[in-house]
């Protein structure tokens, strides 16, 4: 019997979030020899569906009309997800068949449609990094797991920015078909049946910049173009002129953290640079980066990042230094 899985394009959405899931879901028809799922796209209105890269969709149907039994039913989001005023109509359509399906989630942005449906409080979901903010703001009875690739809730699904949304599609192939299948799915699609780390491995919010007044931003400027000194807070106080506790005073109440945290997020920011570019090691980068050894800059590097150096490396593409030191090709 085929499970039917209905994704619901929001208003300009964006092509790879419905494109996507539905690949996956299409290669695990392939993998079994016979029509596992049935593969729908639903509009909001009628017409053809324009997406956020201006590719134009043909929907199966609109929200609201008769169609076939919906098994799985996702959101796919769109780059303006967080500020679209969706009709109260269309709301209580998502609502009310979020409690007939087996499963329903969303892809992206697509978590905004689902809380403004009033489906998602005190629910673990996961979106966007770039929206996780704007989510808990407009949601705050929202609990979002801002770094995970995709949450599962009881029958709540919820994939993080764009192509996470493959993710999400294979780990339900897996449910349904089993893990063999979802393996097969993975090899065929090039893609990681279990992607190494978090989003927040892509994440750029976070990232030390220069704030505060002017003397505060000159030193957090001069930290960021000399992140392998011994920093102290004696000796940034020093740059700036000021005593040791009033700087770090100043500092924690202008910028919002301490000294401390912003020398640490500006030197993984300086590793992050580093290691995209694919030419020191990664002892050299802790060394150019102000971090004791390779060990401290691995535990740093986890900490903010989620994966190690060698992994996050490994993902552009350059020459990888394994965490052991033996240089790979």
């Amino acid at each position: 019997m085929s499970r039917t899985i209905a994704m619901l394009a929001l208003p300009g959405v964006q092509l790879l979030d419905i494109s996507g899931p539905l690949d996956v879901f299409a290669q695990a028809n392939i993998e079994v020899g016979r029509a596992a799922y049935r593969l729908e796209i639903i509009a909001c209105e009628a017409g053809p569906i324009r997406s956020s890269s201006g590719a134009r969709l043909l929907p199966d149907r609109v929200a609201g009309e008769a169609g076939p039994s919906i098994d799985t039913l996702l959101v796919a989001g769109a780059p303006h997800a967080a500020s679209l005023r969706l009709s109260p109509p269309l709301l209580g359509w998502i609502h009310a068949t979020s409690q007939q399906v087996r499963r329903f989630g969303s892809v992206c942005t697509g978590a905004f449609a689902l809380a403004a449906s009033g489906l998602l409080q005190g629910r673990r979901v996961t979106t966007h990094w770039a929206c996780v903010s704007e989510l808990q703001r407009q949601y705050p009875q929202v609990i979002i797991e801002e770094d995970a690739l995709y949450v599962r809730d009881g029958k709540l699904r919820t994939a993080a920015g764009v192509t996470a949304g493959l993710d999400l599609a294979l780990a339900l192939v897996e449910e349904d078909l089993g893990r063999e299948v979802a393996k097969r799915v993975a090899a065929q699609l090039v893609m990681f049946f279990k992607r190494p780390g978090g989003q927040l491995q892509f994440s750029r919010q976070g990232e030390a910049r220069p704030a505060g007044r002017s003397v505060l931003q000159e030193v957090q400027r001069w930290v960021a173009a000399n992140p392998h000194l011994a920093l102290s807070i004696e000796t940034l106080a020093d740059h700036a002129g000021l005593s040791p506790r009033h700087f770090a005073r100043l500092f924690h109440a202008e910028v919002g953290m301490t000294p401390a945290a912003w020398v640490e997020q500006s030197r993984i920011a300086a590793a992050r640079a580093l290691l995209e570019a694919g030419v020191d090691a990664p002892k050299q980068v802790a060394a150019k980066c102000g971090f004791a050894n390779a060990d401290t800059l691995r535990r740093a590097f986890v900490k903010h990042v989620g994966i190690t150096p060698a992994q996050y490396r490994r993902g552009y593409g350059g020459v990888v230094d394994s965490d052991d030191g033996v240089r790979l090709r």
